[in-house]
């Protein structure tokens, strides 16, 4: 069950992992042609960094001492789903996400991320990429959030 306000925000985490070049884990949604950043939703019982963690290890394979966490976003950043992705039969409305984003610097080898974790993998693809270029390339729904997100983190990585 995933945490729904009464405004119909979903309560989620974004993750922005670096290098130690400053570039970013940019991953390709599998059997799209979409990258984005690995973010999932809070379940009832989680704090977000909780649920950060959790979808750390789901989605990309990584453990709490594989990296440092840097920073966080202080408030949620929203996003409003275009109309065509919002299912109206299944209650409660979902309108958009509301996220808290985090910053880790991967301190573990590449080797330990694997996009193969669970039995139904969200990602199939990933690369490093310089650290503004997820803004360019992300759906474009999303691309004011990761502008922010990016922005208000970005100088704890120099």
């Amino acid at each position: 069950s995933n945490m729904i306000d009464s405004e119909g925000f979903r309560a989620n985490v974004g993750i922005i992992l670096t290098n130690d070049q400053g570039q970013v884990f940019w991953a390709r949604r599998i059997g799209m042609d979409a990258w984005q950043f690995p973010q999932g939703g809070i379940k009832k019982n989680e704090s977000p960094k909780m649920a950060m963690y959790r979808e750390l290890k789901e989605e990309i394979g990584l453990e709490p001492e594989h990296v440092e966490l840097i920073n966080s976003t202080d408030d949620w950043l929203r996003y409003w789903l275009p109309k065509r992705y919002i299912r109206q039969n299944k209650g409660p409305l979902c309108i958009g996400q509301k996220q808290i984003w985090y910053l880790l610097k991967l301190t573990a080898d590449e080797t330990y991320l694997d996009l193969s974790y669970t039995s139904e993998p969200e990602f199939d693809s990933w690369k490093w990429v310089d650290f503004w270029r997820p803004v360019e390339e992300v759906i474009s729904f999303k691309r004011q959030v990761y502008q922010q997100a990016l922005k208000q983190l970005q100088p704890f990585i120099l």
